[in-house]
């Protein structure tokens, strides 16, 4: 019988060929592990401070990006926001809300898996949550991280990895990562002739982009305060300024996210998901994701991304999303980042009462110093009472109980006023 003979070393096209491929690459991280020998492993940053997470000189690749974060403000983040430049650009080409960009829409936990980002859970109940994000992020001189703390408090533990590599140098197709946000709240509903949208000019847009580059994904966010099911309206990509019709055209919004008809459970998978569906009748708050893995939309001079919000954009909802893309630089300008109150999303009167009141509590940390000065300022007993207390007000706010929860708030002030400078 003849032997078969092997075929030379050629391998099945896969990502996981990275991790038997040796290169001459070196492996880095940046961390905010504490230089000091100590375990204050985290950064604490002042209301209205940005902090730099990085700043890489030399060309590389980011190759993974994970926070959690100690925020006491239960809108952080909205309010936090990150930010990265490329190469010493003026403009940075990433810049998104820090929960947007990790998929947390609507700054609440929300625990999945695809294959890009993840989100994971800490100690429960009340405790952090982790943060990863795997898209790769070369640069060819260098790369800057920033992340800004709009809070009116400080954000006392903030903790990172930025795991990289250092390369001699970037072929030159190697484009940039690019993310932006942006939101309408809420959308404008309109009523076209028979109920036929064909220009799509009222559609919510996710991304208008020049150059040349791959478009790569997204995560959107709908608070649905109409009511019903939202998801009739169809995606619309224009490439390169065609008009009419465009090169992609959907069916729906669930079809861009890999569901059956009408979701209303949650799902996660490597490359699409509904990873928040609030209630069974499509109510309230959702968030997806699509990443453009084996797919990428190339455009060669420009790309518009967008989507009808209802059948021929009939519905007002709230939308917001992040898109995610490759280009080479320079990069069309972002539209202006929306101020902070103009980013939170949208919470009952009774809940945003409380809110204002545990801000004016948390302000007394400001006040103190931070949370080096808060510990030794505070007894032990106080911020234990502290602890129990903002615990007991999550969960009454869950409930909808906002007279129990506003108490606890005024309780809340009364235990740090004696510490106010």
């Amino acid at each position: 019988m003849e032997k078969k003979v092997s075929a030379p070393a050629g391998f099945t096209g896969s990502f996981l060929e990275e991790m038997m491929r040796l290169k001459d690459v070196g492996s880095k991280r940046v961390s905010s592990w504490d230089r000091t020998g100590g375990n204050w492993d985290f950064l604490n940053i002042a209301a209205g401070e940005t902090a730099t997470l990085a700043d890489i000189s030399g060309a590389g690749c980011i190759r993974h990006v994970y926070v959690t974060v100690g925020n006491l403000d239960r809108f952080f983040l909205r309010k936090m926001v990150l930010r990265m430049f490329w190469d010493d650009e003026d403009t940075p080409s990433v810049e998104v809300p820090l929960g947007d960009f990790f998929g947390l829409g609507f700054c609440e936990p929300r625990y999945f898996t695809s294959l890009l980002v993840t989100v994971n859970p800490g100690a429960q109940p009340g405790g952090t949550i982790g943060l990863n994000n795997y898209f790769p992020m070369p640069f060819s001189t260098r790369a800057l991280v920033t992340v800004e703390n709009d809070c009116e408090v400080p954000c006392p533990t903030f903790w990172y990895h930025i795991d990289y590599e250092e390369h001699d140098s970037l072929a030159q197709d190697v484009a940039r990562f690019h993310a932006q946000w942006r939101r309408e709240n809420p959308c404008r509903a309109v009523q076209l002739s028979e109920a036929k949208n064909l220009d799509g000019k009222e559609n919510y847009v996710i991304l208008e982009a020049g150059g040349l580059g791959n478009y790569v994904g997204m995560f959107l966010n709908v608070d649905n305060i109409c009511g019903g099911w939202y998801g009739e309206g169809d995606d619309m990509i224009f490439i390169d300024g065609e008009k009419w019709p465009p090169s992609l055209h959907g069916t729906g919004t669930e079809e861009i996210f890999g569901g059956g008809a009408c979701p209303n459970v949650e799902y996660a998978g490597p490359y699409t998901g509904f990873h928040l569906v609030s209630s069974k009748d499509f109510a309230g708050k959702q968030s997806m994701y699509r990443f453009c893995v084996n797919d990428p939309v190339r455009f060669r001079e420009s790309i518009r991304v967008t989507l009808e919000h209802g059948h021929a954009n009939d519905l007002g909802n709230d939308y917001s999303s992040t898109a995610f893309w490759y280009q080479k630089e320079p990069h069309a300008a972002f539209p202006a980042l929306l101020e902070r109150d103009e980013r939170l999303p949208r919470a009952d009167d009774g809940c945003m009462q409380v809110y204002r009141k545990e801000l004016e509590a948390y302000a007394v940390m400001n006040r103190i110093g931070g949370l080096p000065d808060y510990i030794h300022a505070v007894s032990q007993e106080d911020r234990a009472e502290v602890d129990r207390i903002r615990n007991e007000l999550t969960s009454d706010l869950e409930k909808k109980d906002y007279q129990a929860a506003l108490k606890k708030a005024e309780t809340l002030c009364e235990v740090l006023a004696k510490y106010d400078k």
